[in-house]
Order: C-alpha cells, then structure tokens, then sequence
C-alpha cells in the first residue's frame, strides 16, 4: 500500500489562498445561475435581496438563506433542478419519510465529478491502478456503491462490484480474487470479519453510517488493515464529499473546491459550488461534526468523524445523548453487535442499551454509561448471536418504543 499520494496535486495540495479565489468564483457562478431560474432557490435569493453573483463573497455566505432535506421534500420530485430535463443523465436518492424519497437529478458533468472526487478518496486510501477493489456497498438509487464504482474506474483500478448481501460469496470472491481496497459499511465489515480466513485486505473505505474510534479499532483488529472514514450524502454529490487519507491523522479531508463548508450550531452546511443538475446552496445536512485546518500534504480543510446526526440525538429526561456516544463506552465491554432503544411507552422516557456478551458485564456496563452520559440506562446482555447481524446496508442501532412489543426476544 502506498503512502495516500494525492490523485490531482495542484488542487488537493493548492495554495489556500489560490484555492479560496476559485471558490468565491464558482460561488458567484452558482448564485448567477440560481437567480435565473423560477425555482424556489433563485426566489429565496431574489427576496433576501441578492440580484446578482457579485453580490455575494464567501465572508458573507452565512447571511444567505438555507436549505434543507424538507425543501428538496416540498419541491419532490425535481422542483430544485435547473439543468434542461435532456442534460439530466440518472437519478440517485435516499429514504424519506411516508415512503416519499428524496431525489436527485445528475447530469454527465455531475457524473464527472463524482468520479473525480471518489478517485480522490481512493487514491488517498493507498489505492493505485493496480488495485482490486471489492466493493459492497449497495447498487442502484443509494449513491453508495455507484460512487466508489465510478472512483474505481477512474482510478484506472480493479473494481469487483458485489454490492450488499450474499455474505457467503463475498467471503469467497475476497479469499478468491484477493482485494486490497475493501468498500462497505463499517457495521459490514465487521460482519465480514466473522468468516473470513483468509485475508488480503489493506486498508478499508467505510462509511454511510457514523462509527466510532472504538469501532475502528474493532475493526482493524480483527481484519488486521487500516480503516478508514469517507463521508457524502446523496444531496451534496454521493461518498467522496469527504474521506479520510493515510496521512489525514483521523480526519477527513473535504473536496472543497466543489463542497464548501459550513458548521452552524455543530451541523455541517455545503455548498454545492460546481454541480449543475441540482446544485444545492447551504444545504443544510442534519449531519453533527466539527471542521478543522489541513494537515499532511493536502491543503484541504478537514472534518471530524461524524458524532451522529441531529435527528438521531435522544433526549432522555432532558439529557442530549447521541448513539455513537453510547458505542464508544459499549465497545469497551462486549461486541459491537448492539441496540439502543429510546422507550417512550410510559410518560417517563428511558433508554435501553442492549448488548451481546458471555461475561457478566451488566453492572459495570451501567454505571459506565452514567458516568459517561449523566443518566441511568437500563442495560440487557443477551448470548451472542440474539441481535440481529448486518446482511445489507446500514445496521440497526437504535429503535423507538411508542408501543406495542420489544422487537428482541429477552427485551421488554
């Protein structure tokens, strides 16, 4: 494995001030083409007063107006498209709430840099054009697999698109083919980890779901590689927003020159400075993390791992708890195979932590969760193999009682 080299040096590694100029360029660009369309986000900046590009710097892009997941819902399916319906190439999105997703129109230029960015990624995890990637993220509307794939590519590398599921061909393709670039959730790999023997994996590319230090350690353990965190989101462009390099020191570096951050109130904000189909101006993501100044040879300004998401903190007797919190003390004591129940069948709300483990590790378990969160959790240690394993897609860490029955046997 390489030492993370970046995949395009006179842009990962620019000058920031250099860097700062293109930025406020496309900013102004993506403003311009906004306010010449009808749709709700050339009006929202119509009525806070802007007219044109030049109105706008990147010192006062926090007094713009903006966005998020409910305004791309209002406007469902394309009603934030500004690209001709013809330029419009596929279409990805995720989950929403009543069975309405939120989704996103791509044109070849949004394509494009997908790929770049994803090459980005890859080619700072170690990768090389002489790589084999498996990749076990899903195909098909989730960005997950589609990203990495197109990374691969153009990286000029070896992808094996498995896709999600099928544990027991997975574990003969990576013992078969012999991969060095591994791609899937980090709750997948460590289902991965249970069965395979024969391991030639360096370094692993997880994300689509928040994960701990304490699950990265579990994880480079056990399958004996470097992890690594990469983060995007189906809005702002799919996996490759941002990604963890070699020589990132545990931080993930941001595609910026297309993405321009934000934190407000601990919530990460993008700007979609290059995006043509949809491009999205301070989108708001729900996602918590922090931002930080570059380090190693890129430039690039870095994020945090994610604490979680802002619709995922609990509140439990007026304590803000976030899940990922939980698993950094879990980790300690038993396997990552675990649950977090938020109970709200009495008027009293509790919080339910279970976990697998042949220990009698209860009491320690508790007080250690109060000592870290302030509250008491009721804790349950079921045999291992009760919980159920991640076969596709994210894991299911946390469930909400509002009534009607636990949904593990030995949970009530």
């Amino acid at each position: 494995m390489t030492a993370g080299a970046p995949f395009d040096p006179k842009i990962e590694c620019m000058d920031p001030e250099a860097r700062r100029e293109l930025q406020e360029q496309r900013l102004r660009n993506l403003v311009d083409r906004l306010l010449s369309t009808d749709n709700f986000q050339g009006a929202n900046l119509k009525a806070h007063g802007v007219t044109r590009g030049t109105d706008v710097t990147l010192d006062e892009i926090h007094l713009l107006p903006t966005i998020s997941k409910q305004d791309l819902w209002d406007h469902y399916p394309f009603g934030l498209r500004i690209a001709p319906e013809e330029d419009v190439v596929c279409v990805h999105g995720s989950s929403g709430t009543g069975g309405r997703p939120t989704l996103i129109p791509y044109t070849a230029n949004d394509i494009e840099i997908w790929a770049e960015v994803m090459a980005r990624a890859l080619k700072g995890a170690g990768a090389t054009n002489r790589s084999t990637i498996h990749n076990a993220y899903g195909y098909g509307l989730f960005t997950g697999g589609l990203g990495v794939h197109h990374g691969g590519l153009k990286l000029q590398a070896t992808v094996i698109p498995m896709s999600g599921g099928m544990t027991e061909r997975q574990v003969r393709l990576i013992e078969d083919l012999k991969p060095d670039v591994l791609c899937c959730t980090p709750s997948y790999a460590l289902r991965l980890a249970e069965d395979l023997k024969d391991n030639s994996i360096e370094v692993g590319i997880f994300g689509a779901e928040p994960w701990t230090e304490e699950m990265r350690q579990e994880i480079q353990q056990r399958l004996q590689i470097r992890a690594l965190d990469i983060y995007g989101l189906s809005e702002v462009i799919g996996p490759g927003v941002a990604c963890e390099s070699l020589d990132s020191e545990g931080l993930l570096n941001i595609a910026e020159d297309h993405f321009y951050p934000e934190t407000q109130d601990g919530e990460l904000i993008f700007t979609t400075l290059t995006k043509t189909g949809m491009p999205l101006l301070r989108y708001r993501t729900g996602d918590v993390a922090t931002l930080h100044e570059p380090a190693g040879q890129r430039t690039l300004t870095r994020m945090s791992k994610l604490k979680g998401r802002k619709d995922d903190m609990l509140i439990i007797r007026g304590v803000n708890v976030f899940p990922t919190e939980i698993e950094a003390v879990v980790l300690e004591h038993a396997s990552p195979h675990y649950l977090i129940i938020e109970d709200r069948r009495t008027t009293t709300a509790q919080l339910h932590v279970a976990v697998e483990s042949t220990q009698d590790i209860k009491g320690k378990l508790a007080q250690d969760l109060k000592e870290r969160l302030g509250i008491t959790c009721q804790v349950h240690v079921l045999e291992p193999g009760k919980l159920p394993r991640t076969e596709v897609g994210k894991a299911q860490r946390l469930a909400r009682w509002s009534q009607g029955q636990a949904p593990i046997d030995g949970l009530t």
